[in-house]
């Protein structure tokens, strides 16, 4: 045994002259594929098995929520507005008018959501509110209760965090913050996998996609 190779050098019939091919490749730039490392894995790729969270397919989707919305601001606004160019005239409209929404859409919603889990609008769009299930780590796994009916109380509080920054729309200030809320609980469905808005969040409520032959939540 040689020097080198009892140093740990490499010997001569180790190294490798490139050829001309391989120095024009350098030259021009190109670089060997098997060379190169992989691209790392797109982080909203990564398999959902190996624990990353995901979305509940079961969930509404922030579309169905906005057309459900607009179904029950137009049943709602509508004819409360109506009715209010008919009593009141001038600029008073515009101070009358979203507190007598606001009323109207609290007792409208309240109570379909209270008796139902859900309104004209969420029939409509084929979703339901539902007290939000609740989930226990039980280490890898994880427990969840199914979703269950609102209740009275819950019903109530939900509707009155919606429809609080409507009646306050005249005041200016208040307008303001209001506009701010609405930006803000329109965000916080994209936040977190749960699609939980801010009045969502506040009651422990979510809102889900219903089968047309599922019976109501018991």
């Amino acid at each position: 045994m040689d020097a080198s190779q009892r140093s740990g050098e490499p010997s001569e019939a180790d190294l490798t002259v490139p050829d001309e091919e391989s120095l024009a490749r350098a030259e021009s730039g190109h670089v060997d594929p098997g060379l190169v490392d992989p691209a790392p894995a797109d982080p909203d790729s990564v398999d959902p098995d190996l624990g990353d969270p995901v979305i509940d397919p079961d969930l509404a989707d922030p579309g169905q929520r906005l057309l459900a919305r607009i179904v029950d601001t137009l049943v709602v606004g509508l004819p409360v507005i109506i009715v209010v160019r008919e009593l009141v005239s001038g600029q008073r409209v515009d101070v009358v008018a979203p507190p007598a929404v606001a009323g109207c859409l609290l007792v409208y919603e309240a109570v379909q959501l209270a008796v139902w889990g859900r309104t004209l609008g969420k029939r409509f769009a084929g979703i339901e509110v539902v007290a939000a299930a609740s989930q226990a780590d039980t280490g890898p796994a994880t427990v969840r209760r199914r979703p269950g009916r609102l209740g009275a109380l819950r019903a109530l509080a939900r509707t009155a965090v919606y429809t609080l920054p409507i009646a306050v729309r005249p005041v200016p200030v208040l307008g303001l913050l209001a506009s701010i809320f609405w930006v803000a609980n329109a965000g916080l469905l994209y936040e977190g996998t749960r699609r939980q808005a801010l009045h969502d969040r506040l009651v422990g409520t979510e809102v889900r996609k219903r089968a047309s032959d599922d019976p109501p939540p018991a």
